[in-house]
């Protein structure tokens, strides 16, 4: 396991090299020079030509990219922003522990009940629990995350006046967030969960342990559980990459100074610097929780522990 863990990470150091190369390409073809982005409309020619040489733009394409993914990587400097010259790394630095607590505590409301819902419903197949929690299923799927947030903020925080509508002033100010951002995991983790516990609930072994008595919670919970997590890891993977970029809308509607706010700041004034290095980051935490979702899968299916044990033996065998 150790030796495919550092494979992974080994492999991960291509995959992000080639979204920072990319997204770099692509905004670099995007139309407006950033230097008279950053002078103003009434810069003059000379001015301007001058604060390109200052920022590197009369450089070939390929110098720019070596330097930018040199000085990401070797020093952390995403450069400074067009608009107020503010360090990059340092604002990703104080917004992202914001947009990750959001996702992180999005996941565990997400695990606390999509997967006991999910199960409740699979146990009792086509009775009243099963039903009551698909219908909750579809109405979290079809209720967008903008719309369940202002529902939130018209309920609980203008009319019960019981939550903050804004902010990051308290750990209050969060909760409204998480529920927005999770309600549609929890919902699609549901559904995942009922699909692959129904799977593993037919299955021979989970006959032959209720033909030996075994109690059905014990057979639930040793047998069919177990089995039924890898897909719902899977889900739960993409659940936290769906909360960061969902960050986006979520963060806009709650006023919260996060990485979400920030790219939308950063779009709306064309400040492609900020754009590059969220992106580069976004990316470098994808990566990581792949890796961790992958290591998850060994750590609950000895079956695929023995699949990486097992490749690293036959090529020593060879």
């Amino acid at each position: 396991m150790v030796k495919y863990t550092v494979k992974r990470c080994i492999l991960m150091i291509p995959v992000i090299l080639g979204v920072t190369a990319l997204i770099f390409i692509l905004l670099s073809f995007v139309p407006g020079d950033p230097a008279k982005l950053v002078l103003g409309n009434e810069a003059t020619v000379e001015m301007v030509a001058a604060k390109r040489e200052e920022m590197g733009l009369n450089d070939p394409y390929v110098i720019r990219l070596l330097r930018y993914i040199g000085d990401v990587f070797t020093k952390g400097d995403f450069g400074t922003s067009y608009y107020n010259s503010a360090s990059i790394a340092s604002e990703i630095m104080a917004r992202l522990p914001r947009t990750m607590t959001i996702a992180f505590f999005g996941i565990l409301l997400t695990m606390a009940i999509g997967i006991p819902l999910g199960v409740m419903a699979a146990v009792h197949q086509n009775g009243i629990a099963d039903r009551v929690c698909m219908i909750f299923a579809m109405i979290g799927v079809a209720l967008p995350e903008f719309c369940i947030a202002m529902i939130l903020v018209t309920i609980f925080a203008s009319k019960l006046h019981l939550l903050p509508s804004h902010g990051v002033s308290s750990w209050a100010c969060y909760i409204m967030p998480i529920v927005a951002a999770s309600l549609g995991s929890i919902t699609g983790l549901a559904r995942h969960c009922r699909n692959s516990t129904l799977e593993a609930i037919r299955s021979d072994y989970v006959t032959t342990a209720r033909s030996k008595g075994v109690k059905e919670w014990k057979v639930i919970v040793h047998h069919v559980l177990p089995n039924s997590l890898i897909p719902v890891i899977t889900s739960l993977g993409g659940s936290f990459a769906q909360m960061m970029g969902g960050a986006i809308v979520i963060e806009n509607v709650f006023s919260i100074p996060g990485m979400g706010q920030y790219i939308v700041t950063a779009i709306n004034s064309r400040d492609y610097n900020i754009i590059q290095g969220s992106v580069v980051v976004l990316a470098i935490i994808f990566s990581i929780i792949m890796l961790l979702v992958d290591l998850l899968y060994a750590a609950i299916d000895p079956r695929i522990k023995a699949q990486y044990m097992g490749t690293g033996r036959r090529k020593k065998t060879q």
